[in-house]
This record gives C-alpha cells, sequence and structure tokens, in this order.
C-alpha cells in the first residue's frame, strides 16, 4: 500500500524547464517513447512562451521536499479549444488519484477560462491514461498532429 504524502501544485516558468524535461523525457522512456525537444516537446523548453503568453497554464506536482512529480498543461489552441498536454506523473504519484484529481482540476480550469473543448493526443502504451480519458467521457477523434501519438480525443466542455 502507498503511504501518503503531502503534495503541493504551483505555476511553472522557465526556471523549471530542465526538470520538467527530465521527468517527462524519463517517463516518455519507461514506455518506449522517444523524446523530441525539437518538434513535439519544444513546448517545454520555454513554457512560459508556449503556455503562459498564449493564455494557458502549466503546472507542477512537487513533493514537500520540492522535487518535482508531476507536469500538467493547458495550451489554447484557438478561442475554443485548448489542448491537454503533457500530463505525465512519476511513478510514486500513480494509482493515487492524482492523475483524477488533476484531469478535474484542468476541466474546471479550461471551462474557467472560458474553452468549449478540450482536445489530447497520446500513445495507446500509456494505457492508464487512456483509461482516465476515457472514464471522463473523452472521444476519439482521427485529428492527430504529432507523430509519437496514435491517438487522439475530445471532450465538448
Amino acid at each position: 500500500m502507498n503511504e501518503p504524502f503531502a503534495i503541493k501544485i504551483r505555476p511553472a516558468s522557465n526556471a523549471d524547464c530542465l526538470a520538467v524535461q527530465a521527468l517527462v523525457f524519463a517517463i516518455l522512456r519507461e514506455y518506449g517513447l522517444k523524446p523530441d525537444l525539437d518538434g513535439t516537446d519544444r513546448d517545454i523548453a520555454d513554457i512560459e512562451a508556449h503556455y503562459t503568453a498564449r493564455g494557458g497554464l502549466f503546472e507542477l506536482i512537487e513533493d514537500e521536499r520540492g522535487n518535482l512529480l508531476g507536469t500538467v498543461g493547458l495550451y489554447p489552441i484557438d478561442d475554443e479549444t485548448v489542448e491537454l498536454r503533457k500530463m505525465y506523473f512519476a511513478p510514486v504519484l500513480r494509482g493515487r488519484g492524482v492523475g483524477k484529481e488533476t484531469l478535474r482540476r484542468m476541466l474546471d480550469a479550461a471551462r474557467a477560462m472560458g474553452f468549449k473543448k478540450i482536445y489530447l493526443e497520446t500513445a495507446t502504451v500509456l494505457r492508464e491514461a487512456v483509461a482516465l480519458y476515457e472514464k471522463f467521457g473523452f472521444l476519439p477523434t482521427a485529428e492527430k498532429h504529432t507523430p509519437r501519438c496514435d491517438a487522439a480525443y475530445y471532450l465538448d466542455l
């Protein structure tokens, strides 16, 4: 059984880019996926330009000592659509309900920001993530832009 521990959630800044990259890339490799800082992952090389300046958000989940354990972002596509990006959790967070809580928080944030639709792309090898999205009512779509991802979903807000 996983022992409980405190986590904190805070907005990311560019000072966090290297830590974010290290966490995201480690998780991608864990699932046999290739990091791509020049393409798919360029958004985490400049979080402020790709999220904050566009009217989105990027959050970090840390333990009580400030160790990075999770990431999640909302990337505005247009006035009505936002993309859920970079929702990754270190193994120590998995199975604790953090994914559910984080997704719920992101859906609430997207609605509060005035978006009508949330979109995401994922790799089906991330089985836990796919199951979570489907449990929340996300529907598959053929619209896909990211080479590493083999599935895309949307949810009307």
